[in-house]
């Protein structure tokens, strides 16, 4: 095998999964390159690399790729209004398509040929990180050690990666006594695995990290206001310490702040895997929750309601796109450009009021939009004739009549 074939880029968090599997592959005569994607976790990258090269890693890769995640990802992904299943708002599934750009740019540039990733055999992951790296590097092989029969064979389970790690020197976060997984970026932090696999089994209060708990959180609300410019935020405003953010960057950063002291964004649910089973994971998405809840209310203030209900159906496609890892795909490239063609006039601002984990829309504003008070007003007339509705009630009340005519005659 020549030294070029043997060059294999890793996906490397540092965790229990990829820290086992960088020395797996280093035993199996591989030369690894761990490639590492700043993302918005909380990492002492430094620490990390250290740790990767004396693990075995020939090279360690750390790309800053926080304003790329927010603008070229994350800020799509709430003008899309994304939401899987109403209820997951697709922290981690986004997050895959960034990084992978980053593998396979890091691939390229080391001239290697092969990308390996820590993901399980039965999870999403694994899909979603080789449908985009296959997209992006056509000729790319991928190496995913969960389904080598020789590694899962070896190591059927955590508790045999952690005694691994233990006896080559190996340091790692996880321990047999919280054997859960996390997954963090700017977005959220995931956690799924271990005790939590028993769906049946309430998840540990001292587990959170991101936010705190809503029934002790600040008694005291915080008034927000949030601009958005065609769908996308553009500024945020705290109306009490008078404080903007501008930047992609730091609305992100400072919405997961604050919303997190306020306990917003905790969610515990199962969901459908797109293989096939189901999976019960936790999240904690404080902005990105804050960001859904007001845009989703300046958007319904803004638009046409058709345009809306269309808008809403094409939502629910991309987010089963984004989730399955299809976000460099022909189908989801077409339906993004779609939705945010829908976003050309969603500009405006909302205020929100953040308390014991609730998010409250207080009002919204926009220089235009398809609210028109005195329409609407129960107490202007304005243009609008309510002798009309009549024959607008009649109109449609002939369906139902010949619906209950014909349902009369069958029961005859």
């Amino acid at each position: 095998m020549s030294e070029t074939a043997k060059k294999v880029v890793l996906a490397y968090s540092g965790g229990l999964d990829t820290s086992c599997i960088l020395l797996w592959l280093k035993e199996q005569g591989y030369q690894v390159i761990a490639y590492m994607a700043n993302i918005g976790q909380n990492e002492d990258f430094s620490a990390a690399k250290k740790k990767a090269l004396k693990t075995g890693a020939v090279k360690v890769v750390i790309e800053d790729l926080r304003e790329v995640f927010v603008s070229s990802f994350v800020w799509p992904l709430i003008a899309c209004g994304l939401c899987y299943e109403g209820r997951y708002l697709l922290g981690t599934a986004i997050a895959r398509p960034c990084i992978s750009e980053g593998l396979i740019r890091t691939a390229k540039v080391e001239n290697a040929s092969i990308i390996a990733h820590g993901a399980t055999g039965k999870g999403n992951d694994q899909v979603r990180f080789e449908l985009s790296c296959y997209s992006l590097y056509p000729a790319v092989q991928v190496l995913a050690p969960w389904r080598e029969k020789e590694f899962y064979t070896r190591f059927p389970g955590r508790p045999d990666l952690l005694k691994y790690a233990q006896q080559n020197g190996v340091v790692v976060s996880a321990t047999p006594k919280e054997p859960w997984s996390t997954d963090a970026n700017l977005l959220h932090i995931s956690y799924e695995s271990g005790i939590l696999e028993n769906p049946a089994m309430s998840a540990p209060k001292q587990m959170y990290k991101m936010t705190d708990d809503p029934l002790t959180s600040s008694a005291k609300p915080e008034e927000i206001e949030i601009d958005f410019k065609q769908g996308y935020p553009s500024t945020v405003r705290n109306l009490t310490t008078k404080e903007v953010f501008s930047t992609s960057l730091e609305i992100m950063q400072y919405l997961n702040k604050i919303g997190g002291l306020h306990g917003v964004g905790r969610i515990d649910i199962v969901e459908n895997r797109f293989i096939g089973l189901k999976s019960r994971g936790v999240y904690e998405s404080p902005g990105s929750k804050i960001l859904y809840e007001a845009h989703l209310d300046l958007e319904t203030f803004i638009l046409d309601r058709e345009v809306l209900r269309v808008k809403s159906y094409l939502t629910n496609k991309m987010s089963d796109y984004v989730y399955n890892g299809f976000w460099f795909s022909p189908e989801c490239d077409f339906v993004r450009n779609g939705i945010l063609h829908s976003q050309k006039y969603v500009t405006g601002t909302v205020k929100l009021e953040l308390y014991k984990g609730n998010v409250s829309i207080l009002s919204r504003y926009s220089k235009a939009s398809l609210y028109n008070e005195s329409l609407t007003s129960m107490d202007v007339q304005g243009d609008f004739e309510p002798e009309d509705a009549g024959g607008f009630i009649r109109t449609q009340a002939y369906r139902l009549k010949e619906f209950n005519r014909f349902k009369n005659e069958c029961d005859i």
